[in-house]
């Protein structure tokens, strides 16, 4: 029989610093894959797509930001969009506009799709999974994924193709 691991408390849970930060889920604090190059790229280039365009869609853009999307669970999205008129959270506990992920090699498909879930329970409007291997997109809702080409910015009326994003990887 597996040993179960011990809980920790949510205090403890953010006192801690890790490279990269870990998530908390239910007093479990679970590690992160530490992504590869594919996976940094692909980072990299969605937040600073973004970046770029902040003033203009009246967002933020932001790397591995640290999200409580419940009381008892912390979610690190790789990128997060958030809207400029949200509060300014160190922790943030408003939902965002949209989240990535960016499967790692040694990310399981279960653990992703609660995570996903976790996402969409928080009301984030537009929740995405991309296989830097395939280069295929995935839109998550209503706990299933579905390839997708193209990006909708909640209530913006913005689109992009991921084409057009996937253009800037060198």
């Amino acid at each position: 029989m597996a040993a179960q691991p011990s809980l920790v408390p949510v205090e403890e849970y953010l006192r801690m610093t890790s490279e990269p930060d870990c998530e908390y889920v239910a007093g479990v604090i679970e590690e992160r894959p530490v992504g590869e190059y594919d996976h940094a790229t692909w980072q990299i280039i969605l937040a600073g797509y973004f970046l770029m365009r902040e003033k203009e869609l009246g967002i933020i853009s932001r790397p591995e930001l640290r999200i409580q999307v419940s009381h008892n669970r912390f979610r690190v999205p790789d990128v997060s969009i958030l809207s400029r008129a949200a509060p300014r959270e160190q922790i943030i506990t408003h939902p965002p506009l949209a989240v990535f992920e960016i499967l790692s090699p040694e990310d399981s498909m279960t653990r992703m799709l609660e995570k996903l879930a976790d996402y969409e329970r928080m009301g984030i409007g537009a929740i995405w999974l991309i296989d830097p291997k395939t280069q295929v997109c995935y839109h998550y809702r209503a706990g299933q994924l579905t390839p997708g080409t193209v990006f909708d910015l909640p209530g913006s009326g913005f689109q992009v193709a991921f084409t057009q994003i996937a253009e800037l990887i060198q």
